[in-house]
């Protein structure tokens, strides 16, 4: 983590998975890294994924997709959040071309509750995924998080004695 905190995967062009369980810090994480990079002077946006896919899909329909792919190029570090908690329906092939038009240019970091073998889920399109998997991890630093959620646990501290299961 002090290793990627340092920015040198922004400076390579290379991606960051974050992948687990939910409430296991990925967010956080990915917060913590972006911040990192803003203080090493790099240029960085954090979206949620459902967000992301809603804006790459009304640039598609505005026909302005080209000059909204082109805006991103000024972002050394995107962060996509919470990949996998919802399907992204009809915007589904345009993260893909998003991905393949930062692929060696520019870097990303996205957070996911999804092992890889279920991204079809998201993507709806086992080509389309497999492609896009290709890409993200050619260059990419994937970390795991497992275990139980923060907040689950937290909340378990704060019920009455004798209510816990």
């Amino acid at each position: 983590m002090l290793q990627l905190a340092k920015g040198e995967f922004i400076k390579n062009k290379e991606n960051v998975i974050l992948l687990g369980n939910p409430g296991t810090g990925k967010t956080h994480v990915a917060i913590g890294l972006g911040m990192a990079a803003i203080a090493a002077g790099y240029r960085v946006r954090f979206i949620p994924a459902i967000n992301f896919a809603q804006e790459l899909l009304q640039a598609e329909q505005e026909y302005r997709l080209p000059k909204y792919l082109k805006g991103w190029k000024k972002v050394d570090l995107v962060i996509v959040d919470e990949l996998g908690y919802l399907n992204l329906g009809p915007g589904a092939p345009l993260p893909f071309q998003f991905c393949a038009a930062r692929y060696e240019t520019e870097s990303m970091l996205i957070t996911t509750n999804l092992e890889f073998s279920r991204w079809t889920e998201v993507f709806q399109d086992a080509t389309l995924t497999g492609a896009l998997l290709d890409r993200l991890t050619h260059y990419a630093h994937i970390l795991l998080f497992n275990g139980e959620s923060y907040r689950f646990r937290q909340s378990q501290q704060h019920q009455p004695v004798g209510t816990q299961s």
